[in-house]
């Protein structure tokens, strides 16, 4: 399978994302105390607390995610310890659960939350209910920060529309998209140490380092190959997750103006 790329290669730039591990404290006993909660209410309660934090951290050019809902990754580049901690305030004043909130940053996007992970993991286990709205990490300083920061590429699937919603059961649609978004997933992190996420119709979102355009080829050519999946990628690079997102956005139309696989903002 023959793909185009950019006709400039793009500079490879040391990237430095800062990122947010958010933890629904003792989540788990609460949906069974005092008895089992009905799993409608629980899924509302999800979908409204990842929404706010969407925009929580939004309002202040961070992106979340919402992964497994009851744990939520944040890029969070530009964010200080206070700004988490009101963000933490927030949510306590609006929900029935509290969060814990674990920063780091790191060149590699996979490592900064593996040391998120670690520091929460440190602080107590995510079932224990007297840990509660921990707040550990150090975030990036003003001063060390730098236009390069952060790295997003925005993966689309080729004519989904045409190939899957107008054309397959729509169960038989998701189904394509997220073996796609697995196989992606999988390998964005084993090749680059990236983290991707599934953001909603055929979008998948990936934190990068220092991938550069043969990389990001390979991983489009992996996924044809392993799941018949069709994908093409627009990367930004910018101070802030929102900025490098809105890049990313661009170089995604300009793949589609000239049918191109990656494109660099």
């Amino acid at each position: 399978m023959t793909r185009q790329i950019s006709a400039g290669r793009e500079r490879l730039r040391v990237t430095h994302a800062q990122v947010t591990l958010i933890q629904i404290d003792n989540y788990g006993p609460w949906t069974v105390t005092p008895e089992p909660r009905r799993e409608v209410d629980l899924q509302t309660l999800q979908s409204r607390l990842y929404a706010d934090l969407s925009q929580l951290f939004g309002n202040r050019e961070g992106y979340v995610f919402f992964t497994r809902f009851d744990n939520m990754v944040a890029v969070t580049n530009g964010l200080d310890a206070d700004a988490h901690a009101l963000i933490q305030e927030s949510v306590g004043n609006r929900y029935p659960v509290t969060v814990s909130l674990s920063v780091a940053a790191d060149p590699s996007p996979a490592a900064a939350l593996g040391v998120a992970t670690d520091q929460l993991q440190d602080a107590g286990s995510a079932q224990d209910g007297n840990r509660t709205e921990i707040l550990r990490g150090d975030p990036i300083a003003e001063e060390a920060r730098t236009d390069d920061d952060v790295r997003i590429a925005h993966f689309d699937v080729n004519d989904a529309t045409g190939k899957y919603t107008d054309q397959l059961n729509e169960f038989d649609s998701f189904i394509n998209i997220e073996q796609g978004y697995a196989e992606l997933m999988r390998y964005m992190r084993k090749a680059h140490d990236s983290l991707s996420f599934f953001v909603g119709g055929d979008n998948i979102i990936a934190v990068c380092d220092d991938v550069d355009e043969t990389g990001y080829v390979d991983a489009i050519e992996h996924v044809h190959e392993s799941v018949g999946v069709d994908l093409k990628v627009g990367v930004g690079t910018a101070q802030t997750a929102q900025a490098a997102g809105m890049a990313a956005k661009h170089a995604l139309e300009t793949c589609r103006e000239e049918h191109t696989g990656v494109e660099f903002a």
